[in-house]
Parts: structure tokens; C-alpha cells; sequence
């Protein structure tokens, strides 16, 4: 049963991606990872110049698929084992996971504060990997596309990897893992258009992050690396 909110919904459709091209979904998307490394070493206006064509790059070819034959043969062809179900369809608009991810990558670092744009990118780099390895292996419990398995090992995973940023302080961490948390385990859409939790996730991260300093370390959000 599908419930929907305003402009999203809840969709709940089972994943039936093989574990070996999910492993090899998953690893691919580990290497994302870069993102934020190179980003804690740079300015966010480099960090912006490298990303914008990336980013533009990854659109236009996930856009122009569904309109050039050609390229959505070879597009399907060449990644076809690894793509969602919701990825495959030639019939609707819908972005992949390397576009989202490019995505969140400009959105984080030109509206968050480093620390807390580098947290929520790692999280999702890392967590989701986990948490859908996980639930593609030993989930049992399942709510909709997702397992409680694989929320747990999310959170479990989330938690450590959002401390480990220098300048962290643990009630934001939580309220961060809790947020990509959460928001993971929905599959949210608008009208036929599905968000992708690559994007999803580390900006319900970033933006209760963010409150939490606002509203009760206002202080140490002036510390924290911009």
C-alpha cells in the first residue's frame, strides 16, 4: 500500500538487484568518497569549479539517454546489471545514482558549512553502501524496498563516520546518522519523479545538522570549518 505526503511518496517496491552487481553498484559509489577528501583540502569556490562540469557532464548524458536511441542502447547495455528497476525504464525520466550523487555533492558544498557538507557526503559514501550490502544479504525484516537490517547497520555505520570529521560534536553526529537514517529507509518521490536517496539522504543529513548547531551550539557552529 502506498501512503503519499503532499509532494512525496512512499513507494514500496522490492529491489531485485543480484548481490554481485549490487557489490559492484556499492563499490563503485564507495569511491565517491573523494569527493569529500579532496573538498577538506581545498576552498569551496575550487571545490565548486571542479564539480560544476562533473556534475553538468553526468546530467546531460542521464537527460539525453531517454531522447537519443543510440546512447540509451549503449547506456542500458553497458550498465543494464547494475541499474534499479526504476533506473531501467525507458518510458519516464529518472536519474541515476552517479547523477544524484554528483548532485548533492554542488548542493552540500554551496550551501553547508564544510564540516557538516564532508559529514553528510560521508555518511552516504559509506552508510548506504553498508546498509544496502547488508540488507541485500541478511535482511529479514522488511518494510517496503528496505530491511530493519539494513537500517541498523546504516545507523551503526552512520554514527562513527560523522564523529570522525574533526570539529564534530556527538549530539549533532546523532542527529545527523538519525536523519539519513530515516530518510533512507523511504522511497520518496514527486508525482512520478523518484529522489533518489543518494541525494536524499546526506541532505536530511546536512540540514538537521545544521539546525542542531543553530538552535543549540550556535557557538560551536562558528567554529566549525566553512
Amino acid at each position: 500500500m502506498n501512503r503519499t505526503f503532499k509532494n512525496g511518496k512512499i513507494e514500496p517496491e522490492i529491489d531485485h538487484l543480484d548481490f554481485r552487481y549490487e557489490f559492484a553498484r556499492k563499490a563503485i559509489h564507495l569511491s565517491s568518497l573523494l569527493i569529500p577528501l579532496i573538498y577538506w583540502h581545498i576552498g569551496r569556490k575550487q571545490a565548486l569549479l571542479i564539480l560544476a562540469p562533473v556534475t553538468a557532464g553526468f546530467f546531460l548524458v542521464d537527460v539525453s539517454k531517454h531522447f537519443v536511441p543510440f546512447l540509451s542502447t549503449w547506456y542500458h547495455s553497458t550498465f543494464g546489471t547494475m541499474l534499479r528497476h526504476h533506473e531501467l525504464s525507458r518510458e519516464r525520466l529518472h536519474l541515476n545514482g552517479a547523477t544524484w550523487i554528483t548532485l548533492a555533492a554542488f548542493a552540500l558544498i554551496a550551501f553547508f558549512p564544510k564540516t557538516i557538507a564532508v559529514a553528510a557526503f560521508a555518511m552516504v559514501s559509506v552508510s548506504d553502501t553498508v546498509a544496502a550490502l547488508v540488507g541485500k544479504r541478511f535482511g529479514r525484516h522488511r518494510f517496503g524496498q528496505k530491511s530493519f537490517e539494513g537500517s541498523l547497520a546504516f545507523f551503526a555505520s552512520a554514527l562513527p563516520v560523522v564523529l570522525f570529521i574533526p570539529g564534530m560534536i556527538f549530539p549533532a553526529a546523532i542527529v545527523i546518522a538519525i536523519a539519513g537514517t530515516i530518510t533512507e529507509a523511504l522511497v520518496l518521490k514527486i508525482g512520478a519523479f523518484r529522489i533518489d536517496d543518494n541525494f536524499s539522504v546526506p541532505l536530511a543529513g546536512a540540514v538537521t545538522g545544521l539546525l542542531c548547531y543553530t538552535w543549540f551550539f550556535p557557538e560551536a557552529l562558528k567554529a566549525l570549518a566553512h
